[in-house]
């Protein structure tokens, strides 16, 4: 284009009057409010004179381009007007995704949520006696039922879980762990961290590998308040290690008059080694092994919200609801409906294992993700020209996620994609620009869709979004 003075160009962009009475705007103005629309206009035009003034008046023709400039305030529009919190396609595989909200709500807690949260409750109210009861009710007894413990409390995550016990039970006096449970797991979680944040002192014992019941004994004196043994998540050692069992620190802690804590992290109800996978303590089976304290989260193996939960004598629970700290972590009545809803399903094992959409993902067998991932294919081929688009369906491996069975993968089937035309991370950003965001993952410059985590709804979505991107490229 002709030099033009940068004043010159600046007093022929449109104002934000003249912009609101083009049709585009106007016709945006229907659904979005009017603020919004202004923000956009506004938003845009500046960033367009900041490039004019920044190119010297040599700027990007498209720049000023008026059908660019309503394309891009349209855009701004929508992108201003979209919830920051918003459904993804989990094409992962990583079944307990922490980055893309861990656990799927099994429809029956979602049921639960949408009566409960449409009206008013009894989340604080006694029916029986007419009068103000406690919250904590609404989840005890069905987690009393499928653990056999005495009592439990729940709050709003296992970090939190972890805490109350400690602040509760050892504030100011020393709780033993072996050295190599002092684990960092996701959001710099940190034993030794909470520890000192609840007031208690850490008493490490054993080496980083291995660790004996004379370790333990070793170490207690009179400002002894509790043995803790601790699920180490992601981490793992192999090798010369050795590590004290729940049984054989229970009778340490019972000779001593010592209550034991265990922090399972995920807290697994279902015995995964029925299925050919590694195993896990169950919830069930540390209660029954003598643990005077439980702790677990909610929304991993257990497959339902956000929380954490509290098992274990009847005395010791009483005392950490007592605690003043229980208020600042307590949960609402959206995650207590959905958990009572998600642990119901856990008394009949096989309801279960089809019900809640994290066992169900990852008990599914390889048979029937071969033939999900042949389906996906199917529907992409029919959505994208064979000449730009290659795909193989293949075998590869998943994880459980969330610091789960962290050792474990889980074999699969994926579908594997390659264009001659877009590169691989072009693709993987085009999906995950799509509405709703697709996410994959890339492996040797090819983009893998594994099916292990799609919704029956999603293969649509995704062979929608194929569509989309290439018939852009084939025009």
């Amino acid at each position: 284009m002709p030099t033009v003075s940068v004043q010159e160009l600046l007093r022929r962009l449109p104002g934000v009057d003249a912009l609101l009475r083009m049709q585009p705007i106007r016709d945006a103005l229907v659904d979005h409010p009017r603020t919004v629309v202004l923000e956009s206009i506004r938003r845009v035009l500046d960033a367009v004179r900041k490039h004019v003034l920044e190119t010297a008046g040599a700027p990007d023709k498209t720049f000023i381009d008026i059908d660019h400039l309503i394309a891009r305030i349209l855009e701004d529009i929508q992108t201003s007007s979209d919830y920051t919190l918003r459904n993804t396609v989990n094409a992962t595989g990583i079944v307990i995704h922490t980055n893309l909200g861990r656990s799927l709500l099994p429809e029956e807690a979602v049921d639960r949520l949408k009566l409960l949260c449409s009206g008013y409750n009894n989340l604080e109210y006694d029916l029986g006696l007419g009068r103000r009861g406690s919250r904590y009710v609404h989840a005890e007894a069905i987690l009393r039922e499928l653990t056999g413990a005495e009592a439990a409390l729940v709050v709003n995550n296992n970090a939190a879980a972890v805490l109350l016990v400690l602040s509760t039970l050892a504030r100011d006096r020393e709780v033993v762990v072996s050295r190599g449970q002092l684990v960092e797991i996701g959001g710099s979680f940190r034993i030794p961290d909470v520890m000192r944040s609840s007031g208690a002192i850490l008493r490490e014992v054993g080496c980083t590998n291995r660790t004996h019941a004379a370790d333990y004994e070793s170490a207690i004196n009179d400002r002894t308040a509790l043995l803790m043994k601790v699920h180490t998540s992601n981490y793992r050692m192999v090798g010369f290690t050795s590590e004290v069992s729940l049984e054989d620190l229970v009778a340490l802690g019972r000779s001593r008059g010592i209550p034991v804590v265990e922090d399972l992290g995920s807290g697994s109800f279902i015995d995964f080694s029925h299925f050919g996978l590694q195993g896990e303590p169950t919830v069930r089976q540390a209660v029954d092994a003598g643990a005077d304290i439980v702790t677990f989260s909610g929304d991993k193996l257990l497959g339902g919200p956000q929380a954490g939960i509290i098992l274990g004598r009847k005395d010791l629970v009483a005392q950490c609801r007592k605690n003043p700290l229980t208020r600042a972590l307590r949960v609402d009545k959206m995650t207590l409906a959905a958990l009572e809803a998600t642990l119901r399903l856990y008394r009949d094992e096989r309801s279960a294992l089809e019900r809640i959409p994290t066992l169900h993902m990852i008990t599914v067998s390889s048979g029937v993700l071969e033939e999900r991932s042949r389906f996906l294919a199917s529907r992409i081929r029919e959505s994208v020209d064979e000449n730009l688009l290659r795909m193989e369906v293949r075998q590869d491996a998943s994880q459980v996620g969330g610091g789960s069975l962290p050792a474990q993968d889980l074999p699969t089937w994926v579908v594997a994609v390659q264009s001659p035309v877009m590169s691989t991370q072009k693709i993987e950003i085009e999906m995950r620009r799509n509405r709703p965001p697709i996410i994959g993952r890339i492996e040797s410059d090819l983009f893998i869709l594994d099916v292990r985590t799609l919704r029956e709804e999603d293969y649509e979505i995704v062979a929608a979004a194929f569509r989309t991107v290439f018939s852009e490229v084939a025009a």
